[in-house]
């Protein structure tokens, strides 16, 4: 048993999917969430950036005592070593792996499509990862540099014909290439995943990467005997690098409830 909180981090407000689907399924686990909505997106960083940024948002995790870090963001994901990942001082689950494993249990014709930030698909993390499960499954990974800042903006008619636009134009060489799968490798990406269904039809299964993740440290927390006992159920914190009143208004649409304020913090 351990009481100490699950710490979840993302670039953005994309990564409360994954506090969304840990509160479903722990509902007694504290959870502490880190938005770096400063800096938002990490998509278009070069490498370097994106782990000297992940490194602040595992400091400050580190800081707040958690007993795992879920890394909520696919590009930082991406990007960071094995070795890297070691160096954490405590357990980390990123999301690669989990929705690896997801698509290829899930894809019957063995072509999976992943649409991602440009960083992600620029790391080929998630064709390795595939390959190591099933050399035969092919891979067909799409760059998406507009989807994040197009979630994350105010909602209007401008946002939602820019919005199936750009789906329309990323999401063509997935239909093309006859994909019966596809991951949503951000973790912003499953708030217009009712979009993306209906451009590739009912036909293709969506990966939620971020679920996937979820569910994965949940298994990880329970094998290792670190799951909270507590009965009682936990009001998770958040926090975010800018901007607290949009997190709040915007919150209830990434989690399906409106929960506590943000507190504002630097990292």
């Amino acid at each position: 048993m351990d009481s100490r909180a699950i710490g979840v981090f993302d670039s953005g407000l994309g990564g409360l999917t994954s506090v969304r689907e840990l509160r479903k399924l722990l509902p007694n686990e504290r959870i502490v969430f880190l938005g770096d909505t400063l800096r938002v997106p990490y998509g278009s960083r070069d490498r370097q950036t994106i782990r000297d940024f992940a490194e602040d948002d595992f400091r400050f995790l580190v800081s707040r005592d958690v007993k795992h870090i879920i890394i909520a963001c696919g590009t930082v994901s991406s990007n960071l070593s094995a070795e890297e990942l070691a160096a954490v001082p405590v357990p980390v689950t990123g999301v690669i792996t989990p929705a690896a494993i997801a698509a290829a249990s899930a894809s019957s014709n063995g072509i999976i499509g992943v649409i991602a930030t440009s960083a992600a698909v620029r790391s080929g993390a998630y064709q390795d990862r595939i390959s190591s499960i099933d050399p035969s499954l092919i891979t067909v990974s799409v760059p998406c540099p507009k989807l994040v800042p197009l979630i994350e903006s105010e909602p209007s008619a401008e946002v939602d014909r820019a919005l199936d636009e750009a789906l329309r134009e990323y999401l063509l060489t997935v239909k093309e290439a006859g994909a019966d799968t596809l991951i949503l490798g951000c973790t912003h990406y499953p708030l217009i995943a009712d979009r993306i269904s209906s451009i590739l039809g009912d036909g293709v299964t969506l990966v939620d990467s971020g679920a996937e993740t979820a569910r994965a440290a949940a298994k990880t927390l329970a094998e290792s005997d670190m799951l909270n006992d507590s009965k009682l159920s936990a009001v998770p914190e958040f926090y975010v690098t800018s901007d607290p009143q949009r997190f709040e208004n915007s919150s209830e649409h990434f989690l399906g409830e409106r929960l506590a304020k943000a507190v504002l913090t630097s990292i």
